[in-house]
């Protein structure tokens, strides 16, 4: 079987000259905003072709087929206006913009303006907000732009996503932006496959672990009897086996079928941007991939964290982020004018990476660092660790944390219903962790190991003040669940077509807290209402549309159910949201 993920560069076989010229690189990529003229950006790696930010109130958008050759294999695409990715869209808050989009496909199609706060009808989601739009006819949506920041649109019909349809959006800020660049990039992240979605999805149904090649090996049962003892080595494995799980079990797509791309360029040629001497880049990460989460550094360069899902925050120092399917982080970074940096986003499950350049220079190159090694889930991980004496603790630590403001859940203080026992659900956690303080597994011990700085969810403080400062007068407690031999996923242990909508009263208050009770990273998106993360600062709650939430763990947010219709909320994980979905109405 051929692996898909076509080059791996770490340093050790990498050493590139910075003044080393790569052919094809074009100075001028992908500029945007910040006073800036050129705004352009890459389409596929073959053609190089750059793709025009289209910018206005007025747009005419055509989804048809397209080739394209990201591997070395022509494959069919699924594109807007013929380019992977479809074009950046430019829009001002405040404008109302009418968005003209024709159906060129055999099949329904349609677009989600991811979160946008928009009427419901024009969010773009088939069966809920309208009926798709049929091959041959053309949809208009229109709706006044009441945000500003970085946001992403996508297909919200079969798996047509993972084929190419998605694009990113930048809205400018009515009034002054507080955030000064000289030169802003959007850097959108996806994964590409030359297997079609349908298939994959058949392969995950029938052997959920299809694309995991990091079983455990003979050679790893010896090193763990050496380090922990026969005894421990034996009660591990047999929890493993009884539970029919993996501690390796990170990510259900893999770079064995996946190519990453960055801004639709793969690893081989890697996206470029240029900068001059003392300027200030804000670089806008949307995580575009259909199923993979990944973590993101810049050797030898802190980001300082401005805005997070578009919503500009209080600044923060960082080396390091994840970012979940679905999530967007803007961030300003200051380059010396001597050097050329890689923009390095490494998958979860550490097979494949994305990656970039920052240089003064079209013919410079930096060093490509070697992926980290990928890491094991442990028993907090499946949200038991209270309950297991004698436990590892160093499979979630979170080093580097400030501990004063950790505190580990000791109680069980939530409810697993009659709906999560049964063939649908193979877990439960019983003692979920903190999800807020937790960077993540492949990434709690970073700034021990590596000096590395890793942004969490407590780090995140909105720089507006809240809008609403109620009390919640209603909670609602979510069990995110599945049987992962049988690849099914559900909230509740019931699958979307047997799920009842979740009802909210249109004006109330309410919280809602997420339980994973599987092992797998859920990132969570919830339609036409901002989720607010409950971080402990009250009076300056970040606002999200998308919210990881960690194995075996849980975490909270605060809605306000202001606006009226029916909206989509589920997982992103393309290949889950089939089971892992509800609809919420507000009326």
């Amino acid at each position: 079987m051929e692996h898909r993920q076509r080059i791996v560069l770490p340093t050790d076989s990498l050493r590139l000259s910075r003044r080393r010229f790569v052919t094809g690189v074009a100075a001028g990529s992908a500029l945007l905003g910040c006073g800036l003229g050129g705004r352009l950006s890459y389409a596929n790696p073959g053609s190089r072709t750059a793709i025009t930010t289209l910018a206005g109130r007025q747009f005419d958008l055509t989804i048809g087929y397209q080739a394209v050759n990201f591997t070395g294999k022509e494959r069919l695409a699924t594109a807007i206006n013929g380019s992977v990715p479809a074009p950046i869209l430019r829009w001002r808050e405040g404008d109302r913009v009418t968005l003209r989009v024709t159906n060129k496909l055999a099949h329904d199609t349609s677009i989600h303006w991811h979160g946008m706060i928009l009427p419901a009808a024009m969010d773009g989601v088939p069966g809920i907000s309208f009926d798709g739009i049929k091959p041959g006819a053309t949809f208009t949506y229109q709706f006044d732009v009441k945000q500003s920041g970085t946001y992403w649109y996508h297909s919200h019909s079969g798996f047509q996503e993972q084929t190419g349809m998605y694009g990113a959006i930048v809205i400018d800020p009515l009034q002054a932006d507080p955030v000064g660049c000289d030169r802003d990039y959007v850097i959108l992240l996806s994964d590409w496959s030359d297997e079609k979605p349908e298939r994959i999805y058949a392969k995950l149904k029938k052997q959920s672990d299809y694309y995991n090649f990091r079983q455990r090996t003979v050679g790893d049962t010896w090193r763990d009897i050496r380090e922990k003892g026969l005894a421990r080595t034996r009660d591990d494995r047999s929890m493993w086996n009884r539970q029919r799980m993996s501690d390796r079990d990170l990510s259900d797509v893999t770079a064995y079928t996946y190519t990453y791309l960055m801004n639709g360029v793969t690893p081989a040629n890697g996206w470029f941007g240029l900068f001059s001497r003392g300027e200030k880049i804000r670089l806008r990460f949307i995580n575009g991939a259909a199923m993979t989460i990944f973590d993101v550094r810049i050797p030898g360069l802190k980001m300082t964290v401005v805005a997070a899902d578009g919503q500009n925050i209080e600044p923060v120092t960082i080396d390091e982020f994840r970012i979940g399917v679905a999530e967007t982080y803007d961030v300003i970074v200051e380059p010396a004018a001597d050097s050329a940096y890689t923009i390095f986003a490494q998958g979860i499950d550490r097979s494949g990476f994305a990656r970039g350049t920052l240089a003064p220079s079209g013919d410079w190159v930096a060093e490509v660092p070697q992926m980290d090694p990928p890491a094991l889930l442990g028993h907090a991980d499946m949200g038991m660790a209270m309950d297991m004496g004698g436990m590892d603790h160093s499979q979630h630590n979170m080093g580097g944390m400030d501990h004063s403001k950790h505190k580990m859940n000791t109680k069980r203080d939530i409810t697993h219903v009659a709906t999560e026992f049964g063939l649908n659900v193979d877990m439960r956690a019983d003692n979920p962790q903190d999800g807020l303080h937790d960077p993540g597994i492949g990434l709690r011990d970073h700034l021990r190991q590596y000096g590395r700085q890793v942004l969490t969810y407590a780090d995140l403080r909105s720089l507006a003040p809240t809008a609403d400062t109620r009390e919640p007068g209603r909670e609602i407690e979510l069990h995110l669940t599945g049987n992962m031999a049988r690849y099914m996923w559900s909230i509740n242990g019931i699958k979307f077509a047997d799920a009842e909508p979740l009802q909210l009263t249109y004006g109330e208050r309410a919280r809602i807290t997420l339980v994973n009770d599987t092992m797998m990273t859920h990132p969570i998106h919830l339609h036409g209402i901002w989720s607010e993360l409950e971080t402990g600062d009250p009076d300056y709650i970040p606002r999200k549309h998308t919210v990881i939430v960690q194995p075996g763990s849980k975490i909270s947010y605060l809605v306000t159910a202001n606006a009226m219709g029916g909206w989509a909320y589920h997982c992103h994980l393309l290949y889950h949201m089939p089971g892992m979905f509800r609809e919420v109405r507000v009326s």
